[in-house]
């Protein structure tokens, strides 16, 4: 849209705002809103990288109804930030439990933590029922003397 006609539509609409050519309204001062999200559709993709470090900030059972991947990375490591949340990883069962159809899902935490061990032993049969699947990386990986755990994914 050219700025002109972007800078009249903002005007013309006070109280509203453009997001991506679509009206919206705009966003309250609480710390979990976010822009009106128009409902259509999931999204499938192969990979999906948990937004924030799988923190609770701003991921919820929403974001797993509506993106849906083969394969998911927690990258969470701060336990003082609540990085992995288990709020997040139990929002993933929640919405993985509302997609009406049994895909595969694999789970893979590149930080082996204290939540993500508790929330497998204590999730594993509901994970079992969802098909969900949590990746435990034996492999290892050295690149210019530092070492970090590592898995492989084929698509």
């Amino acid at each position: 849209m050219p700025e002109d006609e972007l800078s009249r539509s903002s005007h013309s609409n006070p109280g509203k705002s453009l997001v991506n050519g679509i009206k919206t309204n705009p966003v309250s001062n609480s710390p979990k809103s976010s822009l009106s999200v128009p409902v259509g559709p999931p999204v499938y993709v192969d990979l999906a990288y948990i937004p924030n470090h799988c923190s609770g900030k701003n991921t919820d059972p929403e974001f797993f109804k509506r993106v849906r991947a083969s394969y998911y990375v927690v990258s969470g490591n701060d336990a003082a930030n609540g990085e992995p949340s288990r709020a997040v990883l139990d929002a993933l069962l929640e919405g993985k439990s509302q997609w009406g159809e049994n895909l595969q899902v694999t789970l893979i935490p590149t930080h082996d933590t204290e939540v993500t061990r508790e929330w497998y032993q204590q999730t594993h049969e509901k994970q079992q029922e969802l098909n969900i699947m949590v990746l435990a990386s034996s492999s290892t990986v050295v690149m210019q003397d530092e070492s970090f755990p590592a898995c492989k994914i084929e698509f």
